[in-house]
């Protein structure tokens, strides 16, 4: 512990990171030492779930301890409710200055602010209760300055700079961009925190947000990362043989498998994703691994900046992402829809303190909302009663509840409140644009709510490929999953306010 007796924390999100991605998840080629070691000091959890997708909606829940269905950031712009509680807010309660380095994409509640204030133009607001030490908003202009600053040409600008060295091409290639590996956007926000840590003492803990974007796409990295892996190499894609029998499934699938833009993912590229032929998918894979490791290498200088400032000892380290990434899987790319790439991402936490659990792999399902309350425990400050998760800390301290889920959620908002185009392709209002998953071991049920329903026998069909939900053989295990999903919004209804009561003697307040 650090000389209060409490904890410094350092909570490192890694944006659209899939969970299949590391190699001590036995993934076939990629390889992530440094996460490696951060597991051998820590626990993994093996089958943990983003609460939501994208960017916004599922760093709610992971900020805010809270399903969509209670946070209600249900799109990128959404504004998040100031009544709020945030891991943020929480930490200064306990006595912390939690410091910010990148992004939260948390868009402010309008109803604080005059109409022609600048915060709302954006989805890229500030989670409350942080502060701010380097910010890398989409525009990217604080980290278009650093390159500058040491001679590379930004007068393209980010995208531009975000293109294979040679310019976007079709097919795609492994080509680096013009900035070297001490140059991307994960070492400006490494090489900021490290200059910050070594501004801190032993005497106050602190609680650091490292939130970098890497490997969000665009789909380029420098060398050596580019070339570590050859196209083709990794596991099969779970897919159909083309997309137009992907896309035949279900009308949501036609729907996001159509839509996607290649320029989405590549600069300067026209034209949909999924008119990629194969070869296209296997050099855009063998890309995003080499991101992974880009970032890994990166988190190495993170360790050592640790070790330097006498840090690494009195720090728990939590490290995840907000969302995953299709990679391919269904013809697709990006993140959102129902698909398990989408929602499995890493989580790793390590406490110095309790090194019993250290390497150890917990195989029981965990959530986004669990983080919170998770890092609440570990520093010993109180958890909100009102919060959806459950704090993993007793799977640290060697004691697994007996209770646990034995499934997890996920929930998915296609509306688009500007452009209206989910809403018109399908007739329906926004807040009928939605679907909710839970999947346990065996089953995974998907419910639109306007749109017919999508059932999975995972033991047979790990790959989702085959619907069903209007088999007459599994009509009794559609029936339990969709009983069961009833059961889980009913037990997770909004309790900020319902766990008081007002009597004579004043408020009461369950525990």
């Amino acid at each position: 512990m650090t000389k209060s007796g409490r904890p410094n924390v350092l909570l490192i999100t890694a944006d659209q990171w899939r969970g299949d991605c590391l190699s001590a998840m036995g993934h076939p080629v990629l390889r992530t030492p440094n996460i490696d070691r951060l597991v051998g000091e820590g626990v993994l959890f093996a089958r943990h779930y983003a609460g939501s997708a994208p960017c916004s909606p599922g760093r709610a829940c992971l900020y805010t301890g809270l399903y969509l269905m209670n946070h209600r950031v249900c799109i990128n712009g959404t504004p998040l409710d100031r009544r709020h509680d945030t891991i943020a807010l929480a930490a200064r309660r306990a006595g912390y200055e939690p410091t910010l380095f990148g992004y939260t994409d948390a868009a402010a509640d309008p109803r604080d602010y005059d109409a022609g204030d600048p915060a709302l133009t954006t989805y890229e607001g500030v989670l409350p209760g942080f502060a701010v030490r380097q910010a890398l908003p989409d525009h990217s202009k604080p980290w278009l300055s650093w390159l500058a600053q040491q001679g590379v040409d930004v007068s393209g600008g980010k995208d531009w700079l975000n293109q294979p060295q040679g310019g976007a091409s079709e097919p795609p290639t492994t080509a680096p961009p013009l900035y070297d590996r001490t140059q991307t956007q994960t070492a400006f926000l490494v090489e900021a925190f490290a200059r910050w840590l070594g501004e801190q003492t032993p005497e106050r803990p602190w609680f650091a947000h490292l939130s970098l974007l890497r490997p969000h796409p665009p789909f380029v990295v420098p060398a050596p990362f580019n070339a570590l892996y050859a196209p083709g190499a990794g596991p099969a894609f779970a897919r159909h043989s083309g997309w137009q029998r992907e896309a035949a499934a279900h009308p949501y699938l036609r729907f996001a498998i159509e839509r996607q833009q290649k320029g989405t993912f590549l600069p300067g590229l026209e034209g949909r994703v999924c008119d990629w032929g194969a070869e296209a998918f296997d050099t855009i894979r063998a890309v995003y691994f080499g991101m992974v490791a880009e970032v890994d290498d990166q988190l190495g200088r993170v360790w050592a900046a640790l070790e330097a400032a006498g840090f690494w000892n009195d720090t728990v380290i939590a490290l995840t992402s907000d969302h995953g990434e299709m990679m391919g899987d269904h013809w697709m790319l990006g993140k959102g829809g129902f698909f398990d790439a989408s929602y499995h991402i890493p989580l790793i936490v390590r406490d110095p303190h309790l090194p019993a659990a250290f390497g150890s792999r917990v195989e029981r399902f965990s959530e986004a909302v669990d983080v919170m309350p998770t890092l609440l425990d570990l520093l010993g400050a109180p958890v909100p009663a009102q919060l959806d998760g459950r704090s993993l800390a007793p799977f640290l301290r060697g004691a697994p509840p007996a209770d646990w889920r034995a499934a997890v959620h996920w929930e998915y908002d296609f509306r688009n409140i500007e452009t209206r185009d989910a809403e018109a392709h399908f007739g329906l209002p926004p807040h009928r644009c939605n679907l909710t998953v839970i999947r346990d071991d065996a089953m995974k049920y998907v419910h639109f709510a306007g749109l017919p329903p999508l059932l999975f026998d995972l033991e047979c069909d790990p790959m989702e490929l085959e619907n069903r939900a209007e088999d007459p053989a599994y009509a009794d295990r559609r029936l339990h999953l969709a009983e069961a999903m009833l059961d889980w919004r009913a037990r997770h209804l909004d309790q900020s306010l319902a766990l008081t009561q007002l009597t004579e003697g004043g408020p009461v307040t369950a525990a």
